[in-house]
């Protein structure tokens, strides 16, 4: 109707193979509300705290779910999050917690995990993917010491490298490199915003959408589809299918800015960015029974592979079955997978092949694929 397209059901929806929560967090993003000033502000601790929290009571009030198999999965900066929820959801039931929950892992999807090493290994992906010189990314390697995310400003040669760098990627899209780039160009070490789709809609979306976008350009920008999610999330009849309640949100949003990531600020008016790190939670999972899948798009230079491959490495895991092995996905090569354990914990990694950095969005079909197999304990 007046050229938006109509909705399809989706083929590939993960509710197939789950029961699956879409929870709103941290407080004040997507239809979730506050009733005192004060929940208004929050941090990544006390998000993975609430969201665990959360989960227990929703067991507690809904007790049919009490025996399924519980699973924390998300994408992009819930990599923080994730292992932190998971991890207090196993020390819940520890203390003696009640109801005690089927806590059985975790996923995620190119995760931000390690904020520095992911975004220093920017550099080392974009050499790989043959976007900038092997000689520059040697002098840039040097000559920041291997530290890009706070290279020292008064390191005038390594400032010079990292400006190369930018001027070579500056013209690629960040979340997935072979699309078009739609946004500011790109700089992959100065204040960026590591997470999260870059376009951000804060103006009236039915007038964004009808004023033209992708359908008088003759460039496609991905992000014209979040104009179409933008206006369906704040039709009213979409609202009362939610049973949102009347009141609460005046406007849905894509982004909140007032909790939006950028790595050079610690904190934003709503929110504390307190986690710089969360790969110590991800050690303290290996001592329990619990199983892991960590995928990541191959064309994300985001979140790149590269440095998520680095710090699972770090866990000290056995590599088990499979090493880098080619998965399939209708006949065809998939991505990538390395099976790892420690006891009873096990983690899978798999690259999606020609996915971005939200892999779901550009491969739907693989990750449907990858996803069911791993609920089922099946061979990915």
């Amino acid at each position: 109707m007046d050229n938006v397209p109509a909705l399809q059901l989706d083929p590939n929806s993960w509710t197939k193979v789950a029961n699956i929560i879409y929870l709103d967090a941290p407080t004040l993003t997507g239809y979730s509300y506050t009733t005192t000033p004060e929940a208004d502000h929050s941090s990544d601790i006390e998000s993975a705290l609430q969201t665990a929290e959360f989960m227990r009571k929703f067991v507690r009030d809904h007790p049919k779910f009490l025996k399924n198999p519980m699973y924390v999965t998300g994408i992009s900066y819930s990599g923080i999050v994730i292992p932190i929820i998971t991890e207090e959801l196993y020390k819940g039931n520890d203390e003696g917690l009640q109801p005690t929950l089927n806590i059985q892992g975790y996923m995620a999807g190119n995760p931000l995990t390690d904020k520095t090493g992911d975004i220093n290994s920017r550099l080392e992906y974009a050499y790989r993917v043959a976007l900038i010189s092997q000689e520059l990314y040697e002098a840039t390697k040097k000559d920041c010491n291997e530290n890009y995310a706070e290279a020292d400003s008064n390191n005038l040669q390594c400032m010079s490298d990292i400006d190369e760098v930018n001027k070579r990627v500056g013209g690629i899209n960040i979340e997935q490199i072979l699309d078009p780039n739609c946004n500011p160009a790109t700089n992959l070490f100065g204040s960026v915003n590591p997470v999260g789709n870059q376009k951000t809609l804060r103006a009236n979306p039915i007038k964004m959408i009808s004023s033209g976008s992708s359908l008088v350009r003759d460039t496609f920008c991905r992000g014209d589809y979040y104009d179409y999610a933008t206006l369906w999330a704040n039709d009213e009849n979409v609202m009362k299918a939610l049973n949102v309640r009347q009141g609460t949100v005046k406007e849905w949003l894509l982004c909140n800015l007032d909790m939006k990531y950028n790595y050079s600020n610690p904190s934003m008016p709503l929110y504390q960015f307190n986690v710089q790190s969360c790969v110590e939670y991800h050690q303290k999972l290996t001592n329990r029974n619990c199983r892991a899948l960590i995928f990541s798009g191959d064309h994300d230079l985001k979140v790149p592979h590269v440095g998520t491959r680095t710090w699972i490495n770090s866990l000290n895991l056995s590599i088990t079955e499979s090493n880098w092995d080619a998965y399939y996905v209708d006949g065809q090569d998939a991505g990538y997978k390395t099976t790892y354990a420690h006891h009873n914990y096990s983690l899978v990694f798999a690259t999606v092949k020609g996915a971005g950095h939200t892999a779901p969005e550009f491969k739907p079909a693989e990750c449907f694929g990858l996803v069911k197999r791993w609920f089922a304990h099946r061979p990915i």
